[in-house]
């Protein structure tokens, strides 16, 4: 499809991605040893890269600098999304103008929160989960954050609230989607949001690179078997642009042609 029938914002944003990236691998032919890998690397989570990565590019708000604290002392805490992931789509969130985000797996709530923040004062982030016990850790967070309102938190399987969406008659209204809850249902969760986002909307895919285990899924791992067939599905994919980044355990970006 013609660039141009692509609205400019993410034009712009899957461009600003690319030359990211191209300058990565170029970084990582002069340097091999920088070469984004698992987070047992070079760029694993405690070392000294990543550290300085976060502290000259995380600008964490108060609250959810707080809710990270709080979630890291869960004994599942493992499960948040990465603080520099949640800014990067914040930041393209903001690029679109988005109103509308869908988010699939809350746990805590640092990245709805992140999300809820950045939308005007009359936006939605439908929340879904099937476990409230962890949104109640941080509620109180969402609500000293004052982004509360914003939060629709719908305890129920995923599946159940997308198609309530779309019965409603909410297709392609919306502007972000982030999908991050059981990998085994990654493929329908998708095709669901992708009926639900508008044109020049984002799906961003979390947990692509599975531990790396999408290198070689083994029979009995369905998950990361369904990560790595969604992936391949993606790359021939012609209904959206995509890049998939190093950040965190992998995420991909879709943007909506």
């Amino acid at each position: 499809m013609p660039l141009l029938s692509v609205p400019k914002e993410v034009a712009v944003g899957t461009a600003m991605l690319g030359v990211a990236f191209a300058a990565g691998v170029l970084a990582g032919k002069r340097h091999p040893s920088f070469i984004f890998g698992t987070p047992s690397g070079k760029m694993g989570k405690n070392s000294p890269l990543q550290r300085y990565i976060l502290d000259h590019s995380l600008r964490e708000h108060p609250i959810l600098k707080k809710l990270r604290l709080l979630t890291a002392d869960h004994p599942h805490g493992r499960m948040m999304v990465s603080c520099e992931e949640a800014q990067l789509m914040a930041n393209l969130a903001k690029l679109i103008k988005a109103k509308k985000v869908i988010e699939i797996g809350v746990f805590t709530g640092y990245n709805a929160v992140s999300m809820a923040l950045l939308l005007p004062d009359d936006g939605q982030v439908i929340a879904c989960d099937i476990n409230e016990d962890y949104a109640k850790i941080g509620r109180p967070l969402w609500k000293e954050a004052g982004v509360e309102h914003k939060i629709d938190l719908r305890i129920k399987p995923a599946i159940q609230t997308l198609d309530e969406l779309l019965a409603n008659g909410e297709a392609e209204t919306f502007d972000f989607a982030f999908i991050d809850a059981d990998k085994e249902s990654y493929n329908e969760y998708y095709e669901k949001c992708f009926h639900l986002i508008k044109k020049g909307g984002i799906i961003a895919i979390d947990n692509v690179f599975w531990n790396g285990k999408v290198l070689k899924p083994r029979k009995d791992d369905l998950a990361a078997q369904s990560i790595h067939r969604l992936n391949e599905k993606l790359l021939r994919d012609a209904r959206v642009n995509i890049s998939m980044l190093p950040v965190g355990d992998g995420v991909t970006l879709a943007f909506k042609l």
